[in-house]
């Protein structure tokens, strides 16, 4: 049945398929173990009750989130060995120890405080907590930190060496981790992270506003949220035109994939807004295109000429059409973000913010972008770098393990079949608690409530219900 498909397309469907599930619960979890570090502060700052009922209820969601990342992570490594064995032992020596480091500082930070922040509220007291609330959201950024070197690096190496059974080996750690393109897709990555969470926060708190606009925990979580993205957003757009230029300087064929130059244009080169890529006929069918606009954004000068595939051999072209498309769905999502967070500070000047319902379902309907862009994202970054998986030194098809595409093919639709099982009830599980409103009292995983944290023993519920 499957004996006529390509082993090569199969296995890298099965990895596309598992780390796009996995890629959008660390994306979320790293934005929201911030977000929950900076409640917790004010909630110590302030003392007031708002803050720890917003960190109690976003605490059970971000413990779910965090599980199925871990999860969906570990078959990802599995794959490295079952599918990707020859690439596996090529980049060994040099990707292995990276992998090592994000498990011994960033994994081990997580796991060890996670139990605390999770269940010690009431156990630990409110000042350790926090430092375990801290340690964790610590530990998410340092997993991206290595997760993004080691990933840049295939992108962009540097500071290896090949030894004599053509293994890649280090002989300038400092050069391979901080790597040409390392920098900047950190801070792209971070930045993607901080806005989805918002983004998501935002939607939540647009929800319970668009039914009751006097709820304190929807007030707060929605405000904080568009300040979140009314500042991120237009620093993400600059730091992606950064990243764009790094990427020119060190993989030009991804960025004429992402532009759609298939041809060199020697007087200035257009921006092709949108248009239909024909990678046979190596040309952009119906481009709707603005003159020189790619130059000046790319070179900074309307006149200044760019090359395009046509200077490249055509066997190391990357697949245009799907590049073109995922880069202009990212940039789209990305202004999108920027007109909401702009829309936001115009209501909140006018006094408008909580009342606003045209803001509000813009809100609401934005709540899945952030997930959307950064897939978007991770496409354009993958499928812009192919026929490589260590860019110009190592192809695509010399990495995967000598499989028959029936065993491939069979994996690969039992993964479709558990994934989609598992991670849409955790999903499920995840919007029926976003679908109540964080409410005084609001309780965390353990059961603690700001009262027992503070070690205040509540009132009797018969004296509750007549005061409230």
């Amino acid at each position: 049945m499957f004996e006529s498909l390509d082993p090569v397309v199969l296995a890298r469907l099965q990895f596309a398929f598992t780390v796009s599930f996995h890629i959008i619960f660390p994306a979320f979890s790293i934005g929201l173990a911030s977000f929950l570090a900076v409640l917790e502060a004010l909630w110590l700052w302030t003392k007031r009750e708002v803050f720890i009922n917003l960190f109690n209820y976003w605490m059970k969601i971000f413990a779910i989130a965090f599980g199925m990342g871990v999860v969906s992570g570990i078959v990802m490594s599995y794959q490295f060995g079952t599918n990707w064995a020859v690439f596996s032992d090529k980049t060994g020596p040099v990707l292995g120890p990276l992998m090592a480091y994000e498990v011994l500082t960033a994994f081990f930070l997580e796991a060890g405080f996670l139990g605390v922040m999770l269940f010690g509220l009431k156990l630990v007291g409110p000042r350790l907590h926090f430092l375990a609330t801290l340690m964790v959201a610590i530990g998410t950024l340092t997993s991206a930190f290595w997760i993004l070197s080691a990933n840049s690096w295939m992108q962009t190496p540097t500071g290896y060496a090949v030894n004599d059974v053509g293994q890649f080996i280090a002989v300038d750690w400092f050069k391979l981790i901080f790597n040409p393109s390392f920098p900047y897709r950190l801070t792209h990555m971070v930045l993607a992270a901080y806005l989805t969470t918002a983004l998501v926060v935002g939607s939540v708190g647009a929800y319970h506003l668009l039914s009751n606009t006097r709820q304190p925990g929807a007030r707060m979580m929605f405000s904080m949220a568009m300040w979140m993205i009314a500042v991120v957003a237009p620093i993400q757009i600059f730091a992606g035109d950064a990243h764009g230029l790094n990427t020119l300087e060190h993989q030009p064929a991804k960025v004429m994939a992402m532009e759609g130059h298939y041809q060199s244009h020697p007087d200035g080169a257009p921006l092709i807004l949108f248009g239909l890529p024909d990678q046979d006929a190596a040309v952009v069918r119906y481009a709707l295109q603005i003159p020189k606009l790619s130059s000046l954004i790319l070179k900074h000068s309307l006149d200044a000429p760019l090359a395009g595939l046509d200077t490249v051999p055509r066997e190391n072209w990357p697949p245009v059409p799907i590049t073109f498309w995922s880069f202009r769905v990212m940039v789209a999502l990305g202004f999108l973000m920027l007109g909401l967070g702009v829309f936001s500070l115009w209501l909140r000047w006018r006094g408008r913010l909580f009342e606003s319902r045209p803001l509000h379902r813009f809100a609401l309907a934005m709540g899945p972008a952030g997930f959307i862009a950064v897939l978007a994202g991770w496409v354009t970054t993958e499928t812009g770098r192919q026929p490589f998986t260590v860019f110009g030194l190592l192809r695509t098809v010399d990495s995967v393990s000598p499989l028959a595409a029936p065993a491939v093919a069979t994996s690969l639709i039992a993964f479709i079949l558990v994934y989609f099982a598992i991670f849409i009830a955790g999903v499920v599980y995840i919007l029926r608690l976003m679908a109540h409103p964080p409410h005084p009292g609001e309780e965390g995983p353990r059961g603690d409530t700001p009262e027992r944290a503070a070690g205040i023993t509540p009132a009797p519920a018969i004296a509750t219900r007549r005061f409230s």
